[in-house]
């Protein structure tokens, strides 16, 4: 058994460091996700990127720190204003701090994310991060996934604490979402230009998407030189517009994450790959970063994730654990040994 030339051809490109281009992305997105083709180039892109961040792996988490009817009314998400049930609501700081602390309290976290909706009340979220900063230990860093914001609007933040922002062009957006295009893609500009860690993904992949649009949307990350680059699908939100297109398998997902980790080899600036919703198949194949969740959460109905679709940092752990990782990266460049007996020690069943 042979593999085709193109694939062969890309795939010995990959090995010497070199990502494929567009096209030839787009012809690896379009393999039927089944196929032994796909199996190869999954096991091949788990194995360089696991060469490529030294078997280490990164554990975040997300607070969601209100929610409201979102004017941004994407149809996907479970705060569009045009169909959400959530009405607006904000933890108190107090609370925040005390999440922040259990999830941090270990000390393996790399970083921690404030969630809030796409208006974001900039007075709010600086005295947050203060906050939150002050509680934090000095090896855990704040990373942002708020709505667009300038670039005097971007140094406050970094002023604040905080040393990144999750901040995509989505599939679609402006059609499936009620959000500009250009503004979100400035905003981009603005994080890296403001000296912060840009987090981009693939995002939110559902089935009508081609292999053309997944290719294009992956790139504007890479040409943001992105620090972290993910996969995410499209999840299904009762009462979501977007509901009946129904979602992607993990298996479907997997094959994307591979291809975002080959795609990203010739970007010097990525230092991470993300699978979201956390899963092994996923961390099989290029990917050594997951999320914990908490508060709110736009994939889900329930105001509080925490035990329903947002896993746990135990759970995170443990998923981590067994993908055959070594190490957990902090966010001062040391690391933890991911033994078993850690992983049970820190909350894991």
């Amino acid at each position: 058994m042979y593999l085709p030339d193109r694939l062969e051809r890309v795939l010995a490109s990959a090995a010497e460091g070199k990502g494929p281009n567009r096209e030839e992305c787009a012809y690896l997105l379009g393999l039927p996700p089944d196929s032994w083709e796909v199996g190869i180039m999954v096991g091949m892109a788990d194995a360089l990127a696991r060469k490529r961040f030294g078997h280490n792996a990164i554990l975040l988490a997300q607070i969601g720190v209100e929610t409201a009817p979102c004017p941004g009314d994407c149809k996907f998400c479970a705060f569009g204003e045009g169909h959400t049930e959530f009405k607006r609501a904000r933890l108190p700081l107090d609370e925040i701090l005390r999440r922040a602390t259990s999830l941090s309290e270990s000390g393996d976290l790399y970083a921690l994310f404030l969630m809030t909706m796409h208006e974001t009340d900039m007075e709010f979220l600086l005295k947050t991060v203060e906050s939150v900063r002050h509680a934090l230990p000095a090896q855990t860093q704040i990373v942002v996934n708020i709505g667009d914001f300038d670039l005097h609007q971007a140094a406050e933040i970094r002023s604040a604490g905080v040393n990144g922002a999750y901040h995509v062009c989505r599939l679609r957006e402006g059609v499936d979402t009620g959000l500009d295009p250009a503004r979100r893609r400035q905003t981009m500009s603005v994080v890296r230009e403001a000296g912060l860690d840009l987090y981009y993904c693939c995002e939110p992949i559902g089935p009508e998407h081609t292999p053309e649009e997944l290719a294009e949307q992956l790139f504007l990350g890479i040409e943001c030189g992105c620090f972290q680059h993910a996969a995410m699908r499209r999840v299904f939100v009762p009462g979501a517009p977007l509901a009946a297109r129904g979602q992607i398998t993990e298996r479907r997902l997997a094959q994307i994450v591979a291809v975002v980790s080959l795609t990203t080899l010739s970007c010097r600036e990525t230092r991470s790959i993300a699978v979201h919703e956390p899963n092994l198949l996923g961390l099989a194949a290029g990917a050594n970063t997951v999320y914990a969740e908490s508060g709110a959460n736009p994939r889900d109905t329930e105001a509080d994730t925490s035990g329903h679709r947002g896993l746990g940092m135990g759970a995170c752990r443990k998923m981590l654990y067994e993908a055959g990782f070594r190490e957990l990266l902090r966010g001062d460049g040391t690391a933890v040994p991911v033994s078993l007996e850690y992983v049970l020690r820190s909350g894991a069943r």
